[in-house]
């Protein structure tokens, strides 16, 4: 008989059932079980209460990178990520802008936006201005729904309302904007905008489809400045470079989205650590670059008069330090208790600092000795242990390959059979 996925009331059966499953359908081996049974520090009976068909936790590295100074603020920034010179990147950048007073941050109000999507509208024009009338009555529909955000100095403050061309023909799209204070707010934001779109149905006359957070958060930004001697960095040379590195960016959206990645590389380490949705801070923050009809780099960099490095980056950055996995993992309170934040706002400022360090640190490989160097030794330990080395060969093996300029999982493969003749 072939194989099926086709398995009515998966969801519903016990994660020991779902593992026999998997362990016939991939032909997985006992010792795969275990490992899946044993695979992190998130208590399964925790991890199927956060999402569905669990059978094991996946671990990644956690680690942490030192030297940041904050608005005169001293962190250890925790991160979790996979690739490798990216928490050694933020560290090193970091100290570089230490000795130039450390990262000036700041944000904006946390708002969120809730967009309620009206169509099939008589007069869309006549719509927006029933909309904007009823405003201080939609507003209090919304906070009837959050009497305890409201409490908190959080709740919907404004409506805004604008009338969009689509191929279904002209749409009313009210905006609902709610300080979610220190969440990341999909959840309040969501059930406030499905609460006032029956009024609004009312009011308008249309037919209200959509009623969902927009993970554009461009009321909810994150700005962040810096200061790098250029005796630090090596020179009015390195500067020169790295602004050059800079002025392909800003012109060609290829070289831009790298770039930005860049900067996304230190962002997301940082809300995986914290247990933030990774996603809606990637889509946001690609949007955000692409506002001007044309994709651009994120981070500004330029000289100042005395020929020192000076980077500045704003972008949207909807995080949270209350409610989901936040909360709910073990390992995400910790990182919020090394880091020591008290509102999602400072942590805001911390995930845009160590964006720009990231970048910065990218950049300054770049521009002088390449990104391969730093980035190819790192990444020669994972190849050694992927050949299957352990302990003390592990180090020997990267060595060498280091050494020889052949990071390549083939080449560690004989260095590791070398080397255990050796010693046999």
């Amino acid at each position: 008989m072939s194989k099926t996925s086709r398995i009515p009331g998966f969801y519903k059966k016990p994660l020991e059932e779902r593992l026999r499953i998997i362990q016939e359908f991939a032909g997985l081996t006992d010792e795969d079980v275990k490992t899946l049974l044993n695979s992190g520090s998130l208590p399964l009976e925790l991890a199927e209460r956060m999402i569905e068909n669990v059978i094991g936790a996946f671990h990644l590295p956690f680690a942490v990178a030192p030297n940041f100074l904050i608005n005169g603020r001293e962190y250890f920034v925790p991160m979790v990520i996979e690739e490798p010179s990216v928490v050694a990147a933020a560290s090193n950048a970091a100290r570089l802008v230490y000795a130039g007073g450390g990262f000036k941050a700041s944000t904006t109000d946390p708002v969120m936006i809730g967009q309620i999507q009206v169509a099939k509208l008589k007069n869309p024009q006549e719509a927006k201005e029933a909309v904007l009338r009823e405003k201080e009555k939609i507003l209090e529909m919304a906070n009837e729904k959050d009497p305890v955000l409201v409490r908190l100095g959080g709740g919907a403050k404004d409506v805004e309302a604008r009338i969009i061309e689509t191929r279904r023909g002209p749409m009313l799209i009210v905006h609902l904007l709610v300080d979610v204070r220190d969440a990341m707010g999909a959840n309040a934001v969501n059930t406030m905008a499905e609460a006032v779109a029956p009024f609004i149905e009312r009011v308008t006359g249309g037919k209200v489809y959509l009623r969902i957070i927009s993970n554009l958060a461009v009321k909810r930004l994150a700005r962040v400045e810096c200061v790098v001697p250029k005796e630090v960095l090596g020179g009015e040379d390195v500067v020169d470079a790295i602004l050059y590195a800079y002025a392909f960016a800003e012109a060609d959206p290829f070289r831009a989205v790298t770039h930005n990645k860049g900067i996304m590389n230190g962002v997301i380490a940082v809300a995986l650590a914290t247990g933030n949705d990774t996603r809606a801070l990637e889509a946001g923050a690609h949007a955000y670059a692409s506002l001007g009809g044309r994709y651009k780099p994120l981070s500004v960099w330029e000289a100042n008069e005395r020929g020192d490095l000076v980077g500045k980056l704003e972008m949207p950055l909807a995080v949270g330090i209350v409610g989901g996995a936040t909360r709910s993992n073990p390992l995400s309170r910790i990182a919020l208790k090394i880091l020591g934040v008290k509102t999602a706002r400072e942590l805001a400022e911390i995930m845009v600092s160590v964006g720009l360090a990231n970048n910065l640190a990218a950049l300054k490989a770049l521009a002088t000795e390449g990104i391969q160097r730093g980035h190819m030794e790192l990444h020669a330990r994972n190849v050694a242990i992927a050949a299957g080395a352990t302990g003390e060969l592990i180090d020997k093996v990267v060595e060498i390959m280091v050494r020889e300029r052949n990071i390549r999982i083939d080449r560690a493969k004989e260095i590791l059979e070398e080397l255990k003749k050796k010693e046999s």
